[in-house]
């Protein structure tokens, strides 16, 4: 029980002298339910012997709430403690350092805590009654930008210090690991070190941690399976692998389902997206290929669409005999085109088409475009490439041609470049060819995250339906470019190397375009497919009733026509 070298002074008579006991008394004077089993795998890590530790729990589970808890049971264990509480930002140690005052102000079993007039008490640091004067208070919040030079202290709770704003490049990563060695210049010795976190990104400061002697326990909100584990490297929850040896059906079920049940967690990886969550929930940052880069092509339906109808409905699954292999595939090895399983319903025009122009083409970008239709939910890449020439005259024609061609009812370019300039230039040549709706879209939110944000979720649940005839021609289109930049503007290629970092792409004109298509048409999408097949079905069965009556009235035979064969057989009037 004790923590080495803090000398800690237990008590037999005393209960609360285990951590996890006093953990329950907080939990009680909170009114919250009883603390859940991580919690209380987590409070017996903590109260452990080890000296540098980090803590790697999902988020919600509670662990800066713990580690609050903590804190005070260090200073009821030994109130001649100094604690350091430090965060990615100020704000965020105070709040820490605010509630464990709180707990101290509240608790009757904390009383004797209370600071006493002349000690210093804010939440920026305040004293325990029982400490001798010091320069260095008992808690103490800083920022890791902050200062921590001159700070002493016995424990330091680094609370959430890796967050995107730090750690979104490697240049940013470096300088948060520069940051963090000042740690052991404020750490006394015989000290504590605890780390409280999620990762990232997957090269996050907590993977290289353990190289500097510090020991990693994971929570994940699922668990694992085999790969998973492997890419813990033996660093998971002694509890959640023995609760895992004994049973493989755990496998992929919540570990405090109490709190967050797998109906939770669902919503929850939707919201994030898989490589979301697989950092923010499952904690692995050994991501494979597909992780990483979150949009896969296993998760398009690849048939060869119909410029003017479509299936009410497509089954989407990822068996072997479903795999394309005869297309060319530039994705990560082992992410495959797949067909539809099944088409359900009968073929019924579409419900519009739009096209979308990234009219950025200057220099060596190109003019990106991508026509896609909306049937039931389902969305249908028809066309999507790229255009040298910029604004010239040619490329203007081609574009309006491949909407007359493809029926579009609509052509949306975004406004940001030329402050709406290709609007003009092309409404002239649109009106003589093909006269069409045309508008604009501003977008303000990083290009990168915009993207990944409108597609991930579409094609997660697999309503992104692409033309075969569109993965071929985007491979042909840049046979004539430099072999080492060819890649890099095909459109499969931009999609399956995205991320959310900030200029992750080289080029990607052509998946601009397509996110842009795509956002049109989601709000649209929350139409069940199953559902407009069902009010399909009823506008036949309530037409060919009038023809009937028609019929009857004008003394002709009734002839069955196209009416559904589970409307025949019985008395319809």
């Amino acid at each position: 029980m004790a923590v080495t070298g803090l000398d800690l002074k237990p008590r037999a008579d005393d209960p609360l002298t285990d951590f996890r006991n006093f953990l329950y008394v907080v939990w009680q004077h909170l009114a919250l339910p009883d603390p859940t089993p991580v919690q209380y795998d987590i409070a017996q890590f903590l109260q452990g012997d080890e000296k540098r530790i980090i803590i790697e729990a999902f988020r919600g589970v509670g662990k800066s709430w713990v580690t609050s808890a903590f804190v005070c049971w260090l200073l009821y264990m030994n109130p001649l403690l100094n604690i350091l509480v430090v965060s990615a930002t100020k704000g965020r140690s105070d709040d820490f350092t605010t509630f464990t005052m709180r707990l101290i102000q509240e608790m009757t079993q904390l009383a004797h805590l209370r600071p006493k007039d002349g000690q210093r008490n804010s939440k920026l640091a305040f004293d325990v009654a029982p400490a001798k004067a010091s320069h260095a208070p008992s808690v103490k919040s800083v920022g890791i930008t902050g200062q921590l030079a001159g700070s002493r202290a016995d424990v330091i709770v680094a609370d959430d210090i890796e967050i995107p704003n730090n750690s979104a490049t490697q240049m940013m990563r470096d300088k948060l690991g520069e940051a963090v060695k000042e740690f052991d210049a404020v750490l006394k010795p015989g000290g504590k070190i605890i780390y409280l976190g999620t990762p990232q990104t997957e090269m996050s400061l907590y993977n290289t941690l353990p190289e500097r002697g510090y020991v990693t326990r994971i929570w994940s909100a699922r668990y694992p399976d085999v790969q998973r584990r492997k890419n813990y490297g033996g660093t998971l929850a002694p509890m959640l692998a023995k609760l895992l040896d004994g049973n493989n059906n755990l496998v992929g079920k919540p570990t405090d389902p109490d709190r967050f049940g797998d109906l939770d967690l669902i919503e929850r990886e939707l919201s994030y997206g898989r490589s979301g969550f697989a950092l923010q929930f499952m904690l692995d940052t050994r991501l494979s290929d597909q992780e990483r880069y979150p949009l896969k092509v296993e998760d398009l339906i690849v048939m060869n669409t119909n410029p003017e109808n479509a299936p009410e409905k497509l089954i989407w699954a990822a068996g072997a005999d479903t795999v394309l292999d005869h297309l060319p595939n530039v994705a990560f090895a082992g992410d495959n085109f797949h067909k539809a399983m099944q088409t359900q319903g009968e073929w019924v025009e579409y419900t519009g088409s739009v096209m979308a122009i990234d009219p950025s083409g200057r220099g060596k970008d190109e003019l990106g475009y991508a026509v896609v239709k909306f049937l039931n939910g389902f969305l249908y890449i028809r066309r999507c490439g790229g255009l040298k020439g910029g604004y010239d005259t040619p490329t203007l024609e081609t574009l309006a041609n491949i909407a007359k061609a493809e029926s579009v009812n609509m052509i949306i370019s975004e406004s940001n470049f030329g402050d709406g300039m290709f609007n003009e230039l092309f409404r002239p040549v649109l009106r003589k060819i093909y006269p069409c709706t045309l508008d604009e879209v501003r977008h303000s939110k990083q290009k990168e995250m915009r993207m990944v944000d409108t597609l991930e979720p579409v094609m997660n649940q697999h309503r992104l339906v692409i033309d075969e005839k569109v993965i071929k021609e985007d491979y042909e289109s840049t046979k004539d470019y430099p072999p080492e930049q060819a890649l890099k503007y095909q459109l499969i290629h931009q999609l399956t190397r995205l991320t959310k970092e900030r200029g992750a792409l080289g080029h990607d004109d052509r998946l601009d375009a397509l996110a842009m298509a795509v956002n049109y048409w989601t709000e649209r999408m929350a139409k069940d497919a199953d559902e407009a097949m069902l009010d399909r079905q009823e506008d036949l069965v309530q037409d060919e009733l009038q023809r009937m009556r028609r019929s009857v009235r004008a003394g002709n035979t009734i002839t069955t026509g196209h009416f559904p064969d589970e409307y025949l057989g019985g008395s319809i009037f």
